[in-house]
């Protein structure tokens, strides 16, 4: 008598070189698991491209301050008187010549035209002065030079040039009865900054009517995440009404807008996967129908009910794993570093790129096998159930 491993290893190469008997079916069933393995690891690879895009903008060196209450940086105001007073607070990391470095800024919404769509979408564009740039530590000029301050000239984000048209260096751009010129491109890394355009922020304020009022502050720390100096501050002045926050927790904040993608993404794929389910299950049937005769056979051979179970599921996780292997493979090509843009919390067009990780080709082969073993259970337990006398009647 053949040990039981030595069965289920024959009965489950038995299975799997009787395929091509079932080719077509048994394709339909990879292929259906390809598909919802593909679309869900699409859903999330956005949620995930996303996330990086603003978790990587952050950091624990700078803090973030706006009107209290203000759910983004569109909503906020902020005068100069609160700069000044924020300037003196401490906690706040000084230059060389004992000046703050604080960074008031602007954020305002214009107009930018879609390459994929050739429609219109909102694109931030920044007032920044040389020391809130410096505090994008990551921060490059890849063409160009940086604007002179005090006239119409911007800097633009490799990633609005990636997914916008007009914006190319020495183009010259119209937002309202303003015309400026595009002088240099930089990049931060990767992360949401590079969704942004940047000029000088007094211009900003000249042009939209802002007077001496900001959006926010950005203060770089003494201390790296330390901002109970600036709270301080803010609980003890009742002219800051204020809320302070590390950049970093910000930005991770913002970055869980698109945590409904990957649930809508799973929702998908699971009604998707039932619709699998079902091909998959009439695959496992038509092969267990088709090896009647050979599984009867073996029975009477002297294997047992448990190597034609283990056999039959075998061939069903095969088929499926093939199936979330190619799904997986079919991802990564198409979507992985895919470049995209969508709302962010200001209304304004945040580029991003797909992001594909090892966590989440485990998520959609965990989906395959599942989809294999749901698939193959029945079947496999219809196979361990089969009269031996399917054998004699098959001799007669």
């Amino acid at each position: 008598m053949t040990s039981l491993f030595a069965q289920i290893g024959t009965v489950a190469m038995m299975n799997i070189r009787s395929l091509p008997r079932r080719l077509w079916m048994s394709l339909a069933m990879v292929l259906a698991s390809a598909v919802v393995v593909a679309i869900l690891l699409a859903f999330l690879a956005m949620a995930k491209g996303f996330e990086s895009t603003m978790n990587s903008a952050g950091s624990d060196r700078v803090a973030v301050m706006m009107r209290e209450g203000s759910a983004a940086e569109i909503n906020s105001v902020i005068t100069r008187e609160q700069v000044n007073l924020i300037e003196e607070s401490p906690g706040i990391a000084r230059d060389t010549e004992g000046a703050p470095l604080v960074s008031p800024e602007l954020y305002v919404i214009v107009d930018g035209l879609k390459k994929s769509s050739a429609t219109k979408a909102n694109i931030p564009l920044r007032g920044i002065n040389t020391t809130g740039m410096a505090m994008r530590g990551n921060m490059q000029l890849v063409e160009g030079r940086l604007f002179t301050a005090g006239t119409n000239e911007l800097i633009v984000g490799t990633g609005v040039l990636r997914e916008f048209d007009g914006f190319a260096l020495g183009e010259e751009v119209r937002f309202g009865k303003n015309v400026w010129t595009v002088v240099g491109v930089f990049t931060t890394g990767g992360n949401v900054f590079e969704s942004e355009l940047w000029a000088d922020v007094k211009v900003i304020q000249s042009h939209y009517d802002r007077g001496s009022s900001y959006q926010t502050i950005r203060a770089q720390l003494e201390t790296p995440g330390d901002i109970s100096g600036l709270e301080k501050t803010i609980e003890l002045e009742p002219r800051l009404n204020l809320e302070v926050q590390t950049e970093s927790a910000y930005f991770a904040a913002q970055g869980k807008q698109l945590e409904y993608m990957a649930i809508f993404g799973r929702v998908i794929s699971a009604i998707m996967a039932l619709g699998a389910l079902a091909g998959a299950l009439n695959t496992m049937y038509t092969s267990v129908a088709d090896r009647a005769k050979e599984i009867a056979t073996l029975r009477t051979l002297g294997f047992s009910n448990l190597s034609a179970f283990c056999g039959t599921m075998i061939e069903a996780l095969v088929l499926s794993a093939a199936g979330g292997l190619l799904g997986s493979a079919a991802a990564f090509l198409f979507f992985d570093g895919l470049s995209a843009s969508t709302l962010g919390g200001s209304f304004t067009q945040v580029v991003f790129s797909f992001e594909m990780s090892p966590g989440l080709f485990a998520q959609g082969t965990q989906l395959a096998l599942l989809i294999g073993f749901t698939s193959g259970f029945f079947p496999a337990w219809r196979a361990a159930r089969l009269p031996v006398i399917v054998a004699f009647r098959a001799a007669t």
